[in-house]
């Protein structure tokens, strides 16, 4: 079983100016709920123990927040005081918090909901009882409610890759389970999740699940104020 997931919070929300000027954007809100407490309540919904939240831009904020509000879920904060180390970084930065154990990576620009729970479920079963290194939840860009995304991978069989370049079909969700030991023997302390991942696809070990769930995302300010107008939580 997966008890712990690391949340990924530490990004500048550019795509989202001039809402991010002042406010990091996993505090943004959708009805009655931040990105981020959103995304705190459906990893308690699953039955995560621990949570590590990597921050930098505005990190305060998420402080103060994670401070001043009740979660049941034991969480610990992650500054990335120089500088901002990326998604790669953040997460092998803070690697030594799940020891050996898998564990999920979770963004919180996604709008996640009760329904994503049995795909998660299925996730665990698969990564588990198939021995699997990574296990990434993607969707067909044709059920994305931003139609501007042009697509990540391509996926086939349970693996992921990108050989189509200009036709790819599938989108990350922004969920995976992993194992810490993909992360480890990087020399770099800056880097992106796409040079783990590309890693994985040389070797045919990047596999997926594929989503039968309609994805919101906030992926820029047109997507976010649409959202807004037409979801709640």
């Amino acid at each position: 079983m997966i008890n712990k997931a690391m949340i990924l919070a530490a990004g500048f929300g550019k795509r989202i100016h001039p809402l991010t000027h002042k406010l990091p954007k996993p505090l943004l809100k959708i009805g009655n709920e931040t990105l981020l407490s959103n995304t705190l309540k459906f990893l308690e919904f699953f039955g995560i123990k621990e949570v590590v939240i990597n921050v930098h831009y505005l990190g305060e904020q998420i402080i103060d927040y994670i401070n001043n509000n009740k979660f049941n879920l034991s969480i610990r904060i992650v500054e990335e005081k120089e500088k901002i180390l990326d998604t790669g970084g953040g997460v092998l930065n803070a690697i030594q918090y799940f020891s050996n154990e898998a564990f999920l990576i979770i963004n919180p620009d996604t709008v996640w909901n009760l329904n994503y729970l049995k795909e998660l479920k299925s996730m665990q079963k698969i990564f588990f009882e198939n021995k699997k290194k990574c296990l990434l939840l993607v969707v067909n860009k044709e059920k994305s409610f931003d139609k501007s995304f042009k697509g990540d991978f391509n996926f086939k069989n349970g693996l992921i890759d990108r050989e189509k370049k200009h036709n790819l079909d599938h989108i990350y969700t922004g969920l995976q389970i992993t194992k810490p030991e993909v992360f480890l023997g990087s020399d770099e302390k800056v880097f992106s999740i796409n040079r783990i991942w590309d890693k994985l696809i040389d070797n045919k070990e990047l596999n997926a699940f594929e989503s039968n769930i309609n994805f919101l995302h906030v992926s820029n300010l047109d997507t976010y104020e649409k959202l807004l107008k037409n979801f709640k939580y």
